[in-house]
């Protein structure tokens, strides 16, 4: 039984459901977990994860994420990507400055508001945006703030112009960007209609492109007995973290996930790992409502089994 996380490049035309579907029949084993949705339409970096490397995929899912987005001023969708029907189309000549668009960029980067799109898996009472949006209503929307962390223009041109532009962007953001509403809202600070035409996931936290494996080339290392060489301990999803190395007098205590006296790294630190041999056993956090004192936030066995 494979135990950690496989570093998954998820193609176009899957969702990420699908890629769990497929691997678990590949693999022969249940317990498999995505760390987020990709919509079908984009490619890119999915960490899997397999056995107890499950227990850490929402601290994947809360890293930050680079992607490359092409944006296309003129025309605006539904969707606020290709997928969509066109709500507003302008043909009119545009010429943009390499400045202009730089400019632009810079007023999108560090904390900025986004309203998620009407296709988009957000719930408002209970249901899903895009459940709205397929019967033809439009709800309001609550706003959310997300982090730009840095913003590039990865084309060289000193001049952009044509009825329609395009341009690639690179993305490094933290969780809850919608990549799609930032191409509305460049679009919007250039003064015209515009979506995201494609999208490429190049990173999810510390788990980059060069890592993944495609579905095929999972089954071809499985062929091969390889496919060991290619899967992360799930230790590598809290390498932020301090680790410290449990002793005698601790072991008993961690390993059955007691309530203890705050561990001084948890001062500095809003989690920390406890290892046993190098391997995490536990991750503990400063305890809620007893000051001065630590809890369990997950366990790890020591069985790797299903």
């Amino acid at each position: 039984m494979y135990e950690g996380i496989l570093p998954l490049w998820k193609e176009k035309g899957m969702t990420s459901h699908d890629c769990v579907f497929k691997l678990r029949k590949i693999l022969k084993m249940k317990r498999i977990g995505h760390t987020g949705t990709l919509d079908p339409s984009v490619e890119g970096v999915l960490p899997i994860c397999l056995g107890q490397a499950t227990k850490v995929s929402e601290y994947i899912m809360n890293e930050g994420k680079t992607y490359v987005a092409t944006v296309a001023i003129g025309i605006s969708t539904t969707t606020e990507d290709a997928d969509g029907d066109i709500v507003l189309e302008d043909n009119s000549e545009k010429k943009f400055s390499r400045e202009q668009i730089l400019n632009v960029l810079q007023q999108l980067t560090g904390v900025i508001t986004q309203t998620p799109p009407m296709y988009s898996a957000v719930k408002v009472n209970g249901k899903k945006l895009y459940e709205y949006a397929r019967e033809g209503k439009e709800v309001d929307r609550p706003s959310r703030q997300v982090t730009i962390n840095d913003l590039k223009l990865l084309d060289d041109d000193s001049v952009f112009s044509g009825q329609q532009v395009l341009f690639s962007i690179e993305i490094n953001c933290s969780k809850g960007t919608y990549i799609r509403t930032l191409a509305v809202q460049i679009g919007e600070l250039l003064g015209y209609p515009a979506h995201m035409s494609s999208l490429v996931r190049t990173a999810s936290g510390n788990f980059t492109k060069l890592q993944c494996l495609t579905l095929s080339e999972v089954q071809q290392s499985l062929e091969k007995d390889a496919l060991e060489q290619s899967i992360l301990p799930f230790k590598h999803a809290l390498s932020k973290w301090p680790f410290e190395e449990l002793d005698n007098s601790l072991k008993k205590w961690i390993t059955n996930g007691s309530v203890l006296e705050i561990h001084p790294l948890l001062n500095t630190n809003d989690k920390m790992v406890f290892t046993d041999n190098g391997e995490p056993i536990a991750v503990y956090i400063k305890h809620p409502t007893k000051s001065g004192m630590m809890k369990p936030e997950k366990m790890f066995s020591s069985d790797k089994g299903e």
